[in-house]
């Protein structure tokens, strides 16, 4: 009987590492590691940003066109707002009077790489290369530095991360995805982005989706009138002395 007892026991004990093992590797590769063990094994980007002032930003990737890219900034300048703008290198090339236009706004801009690759798949070397081409590019016509970045796709990596934040760049995803390139209708965007915002939140948006300039304004108005205030992602994050939690959600340690 003391035997089976002490068998049942080394099979619990077992069942147990084991267990600690898989969850283990379920929580480094789920961006979790670092909550988990008190580490910071996972590197995360910015999901959104942990603060109770009700300050927001809403966001724009630009890769392809500029067809409503005029609309969106007037409803920008209509509502007060400054949003921040993530930038293709080959797009900035193509429209720099639109990189021009939409600084000249009051508008932050940021990189969205150089080629638009999934960058998890490069090397140190070739990420250096992505962010430093499309960084110059976008100073050159601007002359203002460029401090944020969206990986595209929301690929990314530790090295990826790393190599950005070695750069000076701050790494930016979002907590609110507005679908807007699926062809969902205004209507659709402005509630899915209006029913998820929360204190922090950072927003998706494209510049050229096809009703995106219609649902902006409702989103700006309506997110306005219930007592958000908008502003960009390099005044919404924390610059230094902050961690990031297993979501992505930034929080000061001051």
């Amino acid at each position: 009987m003391t035997a089976v007892i002490k068998l049942k026991q080394l099979i619990y004990f077992f069942a147990a590492i084991l267990a600690v093992a898989v969850l283990s590797v379920l929580n480094y590769t789920s961006g979790s590691y670092a909550v988990f063990f008190g580490g910071t094994a996972r590197k995360l980007p910015i999901y959104s940003v942990g603060r109770e002032d009700k300050y927001i930003s809403i966001t724009f990737d630009c890769a392809w066109g500029t067809d409503y890219t005029d609309s969106i900034l007037n409803a920008l300048r209509v509502s007060g707002v400054a949003a921040t703008f993530f930038m293709v290198q080959f797009w900035a090339e193509k429209y720099p009077d639109y990189v021009l236009k939409i600084d000249e706004a009051g508008c932050e801009i940021g990189t969205h790489s150089a080629t638009h690759s999934y960058m998890s798949k490069l090397s140190e070397s070739e990420i250096r290369a992505e962010l430093t081409s499309s960084c110059e590019v976008i100073t050159a016509i601007t002359g203002k530095a460029v401090e944020v970045f969206r990986p595209p796709y929301g690929d990314y990596d530790d090295l990826l991360v790393q190599t950005a934040q070695d750069m000076g760049l701050y790494s930016i995803q979002w907590d609110v995805d507005s679908l807007d390139w699926k062809g969902l209708s205004a209507t659709d965007i402005a509630m899915r982005v209006i029913n998820k915002v929360q204190s922090g939140s950072i927003i998706l948006m494209h510049n050229n989706g096809e009703h995106t300039a219609e649902a902006v304004p409702v989103i700006l108005q309506t997110l306005i009138n219930s007592g958000y205030k908008f502003v960009t992602v390099g005044e919404l994050i924390y610059r230094d002395n902050y961690t990031i939690d297993a979501a992505g959600r930034q929080y000061s340690n001051a």
